[in-house]
């Protein structure tokens, strides 16, 4: 609450909070012990209490009533300053006489205030004490305190909401009818001139979630129907509280003080009255009603898992409040979805989620299956729940109802499963949503259901629907999460030009389904491969979103063929220019499958493994740390690593290797010798390392991951020489013939006869735009024999060719349009020493 804001001024007749008595409305609000049996509207002192027991909010009318100024009661032990005894004022008390107007003694019934505040409760309570309070002449006063407790719920540090009365005001000037029942509650004024009400009415619903001032009529109209007070404290929560002093009768006092005084007299114990009819059997009514709703709360939302939370909410109420209860949820809630506004019509789908009973076994099962769905027509009990929101009750289900209802099942007669039982049906809602219903069902020889039945069945439905909702908001955002994180992640393909590759990700199992790790494979000019795998720090969307413009820059920049090192600079800039808010780490790696080596960089990532084909030894690779990227300033450094056909390069995120107390050597040391295992496959060896570090870390007490993993292997295969051809070309345009013919010879050596033709003229197209371009020359020209047929030809002009329309009268353009017509893909990129443009064709079927 915004305390700031409201003045501790003393409020004028008929304005604030107030108290609305049955007896009469619309009067004056009297002065503290002036009698007036037209009590009408009597202000309340409000009072916020936190969660250490301290005073957050005092109001002008506790000033007033409690005779203590705002600026001394915050921050103070709430237990000081408040009436905490239930006992009703000594009976020789000259301020107890009969005219007071009669309630029940305390008698012991129900908890007192000091329980509320002392954590003891966490449902509404209501009672009667008397206060001993500073008066107006200087002296003290004795005054009868009618107060209200109702716990807070939310993130906020508010704990309870004490409302409290000055039950003298309510004292009336004449006779009063002996079996007269004065009902008082808590209401809300709507029209006011207390400088102060307007602001607190703004801010009430920030300690009472569901309250606005335009529900006030709503829920004063709902107490004195009811006869107890109703106040919202949660989210769809509207709990009764009958206070201790609820029903009065002036002569049943005398009697029973009588009694007492004759048994003391005597030296009798004194005698136990029988509980009254209207008070303690409504108040025990009402309390077990409490507890129960209380315990159902406790058992329902363990998880956030839909299917649990639906089994949970059908258990609990089987079999203390209903024998029967089948669950129906909207096909999109199932489905965890959204669903368009408005509400349900007959074609709404509902799905039967879960069937709950105390029935033999297998009764219910053939008849009403879980899983089915189905719509329901207008003149149903269910229909009418699902489009109004508000609970159905049947008291009994007539055979023309049982009829009505079994008319929608086909070749199934569910008569003699509902008829002449009660029925309520309850809606499922949240943030005034109907996501369901639930059919609740009674035996015949049980007692049917009954207006409070129907308040604990909204209630209890009412708390179940937020917990769907939350699940299924869950189920739905986990989608979502999972969507993205699909998207975000690339589809590698298992083979690359002289190596294996295969990749995992694990998304983190308590932070959620979206992470920033990653990992990439991109193709590079000269059949090489770059291997990238990175980690933004932190999690969640935005986490995700910068891993995404990260993994872009990376494709990027490696298809300009930019060396490692160079590489992690422009993306260190780049991040700096988005922003300083996240960091990442990256390693970056260059395989060249014919020259036998790996150009790596590394930008704060931890170290990759090798593992060596000829002794199967594993090692880190010693590569110079760097600084995240997003540090800027710090300069990168590349290191060239010789390899053999059949080495493995593993390459992960942190999260595969270090765990929260355990220090990370221990997760290296495991990756280490878990990737050295020999495995059938690529994807063997991944799920190996994946399983051998949960199994380090559950060993050692660290069972739980809680980061995303991101892993990438490589199996170095290499390309032989021998399936390697280059040449070098003068820059002489008689030189785009030999070139043809080379490439003829050559592909009839490899016994590719077929490529010959169409490689012939891509080569003599690439080959004649070299030599016209090249400034001093030479002109190479490469082809690779590999999962394709690769021909490459590079000079020294660094401007790359664009592929353009080219007219009829037109001389240059159609040498690309050829080579993209015929190439199975094809590219041109910058080099060191000018460019190179590539063109690959697929391998005849018997030489794949």
């Amino acid at each position: 609450m915004d305390r700031g804001t409201e003045r501790d001024v003393s409020p004028r007749r008929g304005a604030g909070i107030e108290a609305t008595s049955e007896a009469g409305r619309g009067s004056p609000r009297p002065e503290r012990g002036e009698g007036n049996a037209d009590a009408g509207r009597v202000p309340l002192a409000v009072v916020v209490v936190d969660r250490e027991g301290l005073v957050s909010h005092w109001s002008a009318g506790a000033r007033r009533l409690f005779g203590v100024a705002k600026g001394e009661a915050l921050g103070q032990p709430a237990i000081d300053l408040l009436p905490v005894s239930g006992a009703l004022p000594d009976p020789d008390d000259d301020l107890a006489d009969d005219s007071y107007g009669e309630y029940a003694a305390y008698d012991g019934l129900g908890p007192g205030l000091d329980s509320s505040l002392g954590r003891g409760l966490g449902y509404p309570a209501a009672g009667r004490a008397r206060l001993t309070v500073p008066s107006r002449d200087g002296g003290h006063e004795r005054v009868d305190v009618l107060w209200w407790a109702y716990p807070l719920v939310g993130p906020g540090t508010e704990r309870l909401l004490v409302l409290a009365a000055d039950a003298t005001a309510l004292r009336p000037e004449g006779p009063t009818d002996p079996s007269a029942v004065e009902r008082i509650a808590p209401g809300f004024a709507l029209h006011t001139d207390f400088p102060g009400a307007e602001e607190l009415a703004r801010r009430l619903p920030e300690i009472l979630p569901s309250m606005s001032v335009g529900d006030s009529a709503r829920i004063v109209a709902q107490v004195l129907e009811l006869g107890y007070p109703v106040m919202e404290f949660s989210q769809n929560d509207r709990v009764p509280v009958t206070p201790d002093w609820g029903v009065a009768r002036r002569v049943e006092r005398r009697a029973r003080r009588e009694r007492a005084a004759r048994a003391a007299a005597e030296g009798l114990p004194i005698p136990q009255d029988p509980p009254d009819e209207g008070e303690d059997l409504e108040y025990v009514a009402v309390r077990e009603r409490l507890e129960f709703l209380n315990e159902v709360s406790g058992k329902i939302g363990t998880s956030l898992d839909l299917s649990r939370t639906i089994v949970e909410v059908s258990r609990a109420v089987v079999p203390r409040f209903t024998d029967v209860a089948g669950t129906y949820l909207r096909e999109q809630v199932v489905a965890g979805e959204g669903f368009p506004d408005g509400v349900p019509d007959t074609t709404t789908l509902w799905h039967r989620v879960a069937l709950e009973h105390t029935d033999e076994p297998g009764r219910w099962d053939d008849v009403v299956p879980v899983g089915e769905a189905m719509p329901f027509p207008e003149h149903t009990p269910f229909f009418q729940c699902m489009t109004t929101g508000e609970p159905v009750l049947v008291p009994r289900i007539s055979e023309r109802m049982g009829h009505a209802i079994a008319s929608q099942f086909e070749k199934r007669d569910i008569r003699p499963l509902i008829t002449g039982r009660s029925m309520l049906v309850v809606p499922l809602k949240a943030r005034d949503v109907v996501l369901g219903f639930m059919i609740l069902l009674r035996h015949p020889e049980r007692a049917l259901f009954n207006d409070m039945d129907r308040v604990t069945g909204a209630e209890l439905a009412a708390r179940a629907g937020l917990v769907l909702d939350n699940a299924r908001m869950y189920t739905h955002q986990e989608s979502v999460a999972e969507t993205l994180q699909d998207s975000m992640l690339p589809h590698i393909p298992p083979r690359r030009a002289g190596c294996d590759l295969a990749t995992r990700y694990l998304p983190g199992t308590l932070l959620g389904r979206v992470g920033g790790d990653w990992f990439d494979s991109v193709k590079l000019p000269g059949a090489r491969t770059a291997l990238v795998v990175g980690d933004v720090m932190g999690h969640g969307l935005n986490s995700a979103a910068m891993m995404g413009q990260l993994r872009t820059a990376v494709q990027t920049m490696a298809a300009l063929d930019l060396p490692p090192a160079q590489l992690l600079r422009n993306l260190d800039d780049l991040a700096q220019r988005l922003g300083d808010t996240y960091l990442a780490t990256c390693l970056y790696a260059v395989y060249d499958p014919i020259a036998g080596e790996l150009q790596l960089a590394n930008a704060g990532h931890i170290p990759p493994v090798l593992v060596r084909a000829a002794d199967g030894r594993s090692e880190l690779l010693d590569l110079p740390t760097g600084a995240p990227i997003g540090v800027g300033g710090v300069p990168f450094e590349a290191v060239r690593v010789r390899v053999a056909p059949g080495d493995r390069l593993v390459m992960c995120t942190d999260g595969l290797v270090e765990m929260r107390g355990e220090d990370i050597g221990v997760g290296l040391a495991a990756l280490c010798e878990s990737a050295a295992h020999p495995a059938a496959s690529m994807d063997d060896a991944c799920d190996t390392i994946v399983r051998a570090l949960a199994a380090t870390f559950s060993r050692t007490g660290h069972g739980d991951r809680k980061d995303d993993v991101a892993l990438l292997m490589a199996r170095l295969g290499g390309i032989e020489p021998g399936d390697v051809a280059e040449w070098r070309l003068a820059v002489d345009p008689v030189e785009v013939a030999r070139a043809r013919a080379l490439v003829r010879e050559q592909l009839h050596g490899w016994g590719l006869g077929p490529l010959a033709e169409p490689a012939e003229l891509m080569v003599s197209e690439l080959v004649t735009n070299a030599v016209r371009h090249s400034r001093r020359g030479p002109v190479a020209l490469r082809l690779v024999r590999g999962d394709t047929l690769l021909c490459e030809v590079e000079d020294d002009d660094h401007e790359l060719p664009d592929l353009r329309s080219a007219g009829p009268g037109d001389e240059a353009g159609r040498g690309l349009r050829v080579v993209s017509a015929l190439a199975r893909e094809w590219g041109a990129s910058r080099t060191a020493e000018g460019k190179s443009v590539w063109f690959e064709l697929t391998l005849p079927p018997a030489r794949r």
